[in-house]
């Protein structure tokens, strides 16, 4: 029987034929859930007590604290899986990783890595459940770091901060994608706080063949720059140089959209691509891509339906309004010119969006699964990709399934 998720996403059953003409899917957002011993293993000996680690200990409360939540360990019932870094604690949730578990009983509920599937964290089960799901090759954000690594920028001590970003990005090449055979792609974070090593990191990383970095979709978010002053142009140049992919997961502007403190979080959820809207609107005037044409972008988790209007908005403003909204001071083509140039979306449930394909640009989109997140498709993406897109030629089918993901990222992957 398939898993209620993704019966959620096929309107009718898929005939075989329909499914098997789907190949082998390269699948550029899933997600980690870091190891134990990551940064234990690896930090120097005087900052593994400061640094990332875990400790277990019961449940306790979450309290709203300004615009974020902070969690403390409870004193009794049984034991939970804690991240400690400097003196905040986050616990492992099932949330984060539900893969396999049924829809009934994800929740917020602190867990143990016992509690969650294998390939949730472990490289060699990760392949299983990929061959499981009939995927080839898979990219894979960060959980407890954060979907851009902004849990560092949080940090006091800016020499454990910037340590710990290595130490990520160096067990993500070497241990989690290393043994992989290149069917594991790795994605570096880099040091927020400072434009100049984050360039530094991009380059360090991809002189050992790192072509993605991830990055936050809205910096200001975080209290960092914008977009529109320049200062992220030296990080910019340095992707630009390195054929570095900027990748920005949906929520990596630690901030999500909301209508009002008493709405459910299903609001929340299902406008959360609003934020990715945002981004796009913000790089499009920013003059980003005008000044660095050999910028790649790819927004993850925000599907494309809403790609179209926002492009022919943009077009529209930067044409109507041009004596007073300044769109063309930073952009002097089209805001749509540098869309499909330049800008990739990852999406796994959106037939709006596939029915709205050569708007959106065929050559435009990627595909994705979210393992193990409670939205993924996993195992039967395949059968979800057949329902949204299997109606479409070979072509069309080739490049959304993994032909567009190859390219974007210069992978060296076996034909099929």
């Amino acid at each position: 029987m398939k898993a209620d998720i993704v019966e959620d996403v096929l309107e009718s059953p898929v005939a075989p034929e329909v499914v098997a003409a789907i190949p082998p899917l390269v699948d550029l957002d899933a997600h980690i859930v870091e190891p134990p011993h990551l940064w234990e293993s690896r930090l120097p000996a005087r900052l593994r007590e400061a640094g990332p680690r875990i400790v277990h200990a019961p449940a306790g409360e979450v309290r709203l604290v300004g615009s974020g939540y902070v969690e403390s360990p409870g004193t009794t019932g049984p034991d939970a899986a804690w991240w400690v870094y400097e003196d905040r604690w986050t616990s492992l949730k099932r949330y984060v990783a539900a893969a396999g578990v049924p829809a009934d009983e994800v929740s917020m509920k602190p867990i143990t890595f016992e509690d969650m599937r294998p390939g949730c964290w472990q490289p060699a089960e990760r392949l299983a459940d990929m061959d499981l799901n009939g995927v080839q090759a898979q990219l894979c954000f960060p959980n407890y770091p954060r979907f851009c690594g902004q849990i560092f920028l949080r940090g006091t001590d800016r020499e454990l901060a910037l340590l710990s970003v290595q130490v990520y990005n160096d067990w993500m090449v070497e241990e989690w994608c290393g043994p992989s055979g290149a069917r594991l792609i790795p994605l570096c974070i880099v040091p927020l706080w400072d434009v100049e090593l984050a360039a530094a990191e991009v380059r360090r990383n991809a002189a050992r063949g790192v072509r993605a970095v991830a990055f936050s979709e809205i910096p200001a978010y975080l209290g960092l720059p914008g977009l529109h002053g320049g200062y992220w142009d030296p990080f910019f140049a340095a992707c630009e140089e390195t054929s570095t992919v900027v990748c920005m997961h949906i929520g990596s502007g630690t901030k999500t959209p909301q209508t009002s403190d008493d709405a459910p979080e299903a609001v929340a959820a299902t406008i959360i691509f609003g934020n990715s809207a945002a981004s796009l609107a913000d790089y499009l005037f920013s003059g980003v891509l005008h000044r660095f044409p050999g910028l790649k972008l790819m927004y993850a988790e925000a599907q494309i339906g809403w790609i179209p209007y926002v492009l022919d908005r943009a077009d529209d403003v930067w044409h109507t309004h041009r004596g007073w909204a300044h769109g063309q001071v930073n952009c002097p083509e089209l805001p749509s010119t540098y869309y499909r140039r330049q800008v990739y979306s990852c999406f796994f449930k959106d037939p709006v969006g596939v029915g709205l394909i050569d708007q959106v640009g065929l050559d435009n989109v990627v595909f994705e699964t979210d393992y193990p997140h409670q939205d993924s498709t996993w195992p039967h993406s395949r059968e979800a990709a057949a329902s949204q897109f299997g109606h479409l030629g070979p072509a069309a089918i080739e490049k959304i399934a993994r032909g567009n993901a190859i390219r974007l990222l210069g992978l060296d992957l076996p034909a099929v």
